[in-house]
């Protein structure tokens, strides 16, 4: 008797879906090649990270204690513990999705999954044989990989990806990171304060292009202050080993309106250009599954082109991160449990967790005067007018806020500052319930809190800010 959903690959778009369609009564089964759920985000991704982060402000905060009266040595850093910590705080999340597998009666199948035909699918049992499981539906959620352009091939102990990274072989004199995207640069600021001296190599004009560019600004600051050093408009052509050394090759403007090539070295090279789509042998092509460039077609309820098939996250493109693709698969549950849902939001708040965070959701000043709201209100608040992010030495960035002038709607809220992570959830939730500005203002903040700078920057979008001199 065929199962009701085949749910292939575990992450947080995977299971979600699969707890989720247990939890309405479906027969489900959930394929990855892992011990238990969790997939790229918990194993080699935002879990791990997050984790290296937090030991890497601390060390910094050490350092500069003595400010506020409280004197360390030089932090030390074994490297053995830090890496059981790391993985420690995998385990126990892992541990926990297998354990919620297990109480909702998923059927989880440690393997590999390829499609046959549109209700039959293989799975290559990571402890040896294949089974053949039938399905009324499935769901293809396997995500994404790091992309590796070929000629800076990671062949070699001196190159890493994210994942190598990740896993700490050791701490390097100097480190080369290739791409000044939100992966490269929280790795970089965190080896940066771990001791690498670190360089940031980026192809376009700026760092972090698609977040809000006075947020950016917040960022470039503090990584010149930990000496970190920047090239934008440097394209990364190829690297050799010398020995004791990695080269990289690239090509920048050489200030008279043409371009010339250098030479870099460092210790190791750090890999973060994106993402590709991790669709190659799933089988898509003999069932039928349309894909373009890599990524999966799918429509607004997720179906691709073979009815019964859906498939989310960042195997079908977009905004490819885990809480979108979670978002995703409950809404695939969903459907498949005869519920009427499709994916329809207003904004997906982003975040990128340097130092500063920055965070973001609807719309920047630019992309709003691109859709038509000619006149904005726009008012910001800085942390270092605030008694909360002074109290705990912090003041770096600030709140942004974006309305239209005319009816007052709430059009994006940007932020840079660290607690920006969690505050861009109370700014989410307004745009989506069609707030305007003055509701931000006219609800009162618990004091002293960093979330009174999302009240009083919406209230210097009109002028009202009671802590800052209004424009």
């Amino acid at each position: 008797m065929p199962i009701q959903v085949a749910m292939i690959a575990g992450g947080p778009g995977g299971y979600a879906a699969a707890f989720l369609a247990a939890d309405l009564g479906l027969s489900v089964a959930l394929i990855d090649p892992e011990t238990n759920p969790g997939g790229v985000c918990v194993y080699r991704g935002c879990i791990p990270s997050k984790a290296l982060l937090h030991v890497a402000k601390l060390i910094d905060e050490s350092r500069h204690a003595k400010a506020w009266g409280v004197e360390f040595g030089e932090p030390s850093i074994n490297l053995d513990r830090l890496r059981e910590f790391k993985n420690n705080v995998v385990k126990r999340l892992t541990s926990g999705t297998g354990q919620l597998a297990r109480h909702r009666k998923v059927n989880y199948m440690q393997g590999w999954a390829e499609i046959v035909d549109a209700h039959n699918l293989t799975v290559k049992l990571t402890a040896g044989g294949e089974e053949i499981v039938q399905f009324e539906h499935a769901l293809l959620a396997t995500g994404s990989l790091p992309a590796i352009p070929p000629m800076l091939k990671v062949d070699d102990p001196r190159v890493m990806d994210s994942t190598a990274a990740l896993d700490l072989p050791d701490i390097p004199k100097s480190l080369l990171v290739v791409g000044g995207g939100y992966i490269g640069l929280e790795l970089g600021m965190c080896y940066a304060k771990f001791g690498s001296k670190v360089t940031v190599v980026e192809a376009l004009p700026r760092l972090l292009a698609n977040m809000d560019k006075d947020c950016v600004a917040v960022v470039d600051r503090k990584l010149k202050k930990m000496g970190v050093e920047v090239m934008t408009e440097t394209k990364a052509k190829s690297w050799e080993d010398k020995g004791d050394r990695a080269v990289l090759t690239v090509e920048l403007k050489d200030g008279q309106g043409g371009t010339k090539t250098a030479a870099i070295d460092a210790d190791k090279i750090l890999l973060s250009v994106g993402r590709r789509p991790n669709s190659e042998n799933l089988g898509l092509e003999q069932a039928g599954v349309a894909v373009t460039k890599g990524f999966i077609v799918a429509d607004d309820k997720l179906r691709t082109s073979v009815p019964g098939i859906y498939a989310i996250g960042d195997v079908i493109g977009g905004m490819m991160l885990a809480h979108k693709a979670t978002k995703d698969g409950e809404v695939v549950a969903e459907i498949i449990a005869g519920h009427n849902a499709a994916f329809d939001v207003r904004t997906i708040p982003a975040v990128v967790f340097t130092d500063p965070e920055v965070s973001s959701t609807g719309l920047t000043e630019d992309e709003a005067k691109a859709k038509g709201h000619t006149e904005l209100k726009v008012g910001k608040f800085p942390f270092a007018a605030l008694g909360r992010a002074l109290s705990v030495n912090d003041t770096d960035g600030f709140v942004k806020v974006i309305a239209d002038a005319k009816t007052g709607e709430l059009l994006g809220v940007h932020i840079a500052g660290n607690g920006g992570s969690d505050l861009i959830s109370e700014a989410t939730l307004a745009i989506e319930m069609g707030a305007v500005a003055d509701d931000l203002r006219l609800t009162i903040h618990p004091h002293p809190t960093l979330s009174e700078a999302m009240m009083e920057a919406a209230a210097a979008s009109m002028g009202e800010a009671v802590h800052i001199m209004n424009r």
